[in-house]
């Protein structure tokens, strides 16, 4: 059996600078992100953990583990999507972020789901 076709979840992520809630003076940017997932596999699956890895632009890397998202371990039909939005601070104008999720479906089968880097940048910083 195809373990991609039966075990799958598609994640698009969104992020923003968050200026009301930054400091550039001090070197505080906060950022926000929205994460979509979609279960385009075959079988129900829980997100039961997550992995964080944070890069700013010098090179600072911080690692975050824990249980689920926003307080959450969302469970997923086939078809079914889920979609929350969290945040990220950074000492630099610029960084990026990538991960990924355990996830587990009815049956007990745990599988890995791929967070794909994304940018975390304030406007008008990247062209």
């Amino acid at each position: 059996m195809n373990e991609k076709s039966t075990n799958a979840i598609d994640i698009d992520v969104t992020s923003r600078f968050d200026a009301d809630h930054s400091k550039p003076a001090d070197g505080r940017y906060v950022f926000a992100y929205t994460v979509t997932l979609r279960n385009t596999g075959k079988r129900p699956a829980r997100l039961l953990t997550r992995h964080w890895v944070i890069t700013d632009a010098n090179g600072k890397v911080e690692e975050v583990h824990g249980d689920g998202v926003v307080g959450e371990q969302p469970w997923m039909k086939p078809g079914e999507r889920y979609q929350y939005t969290s945040g990220a601070i950074l000492e630099t104008a610029v960084g990026t972020m990538h991960g990924s999720y355990e996830m587990i479906t009815d049956d007990g089968m745990e599988f890995e789901a791929t967070i794909p880097r994304f940018v975390l940048s304030i406007p008008r910083t990247l062209h």
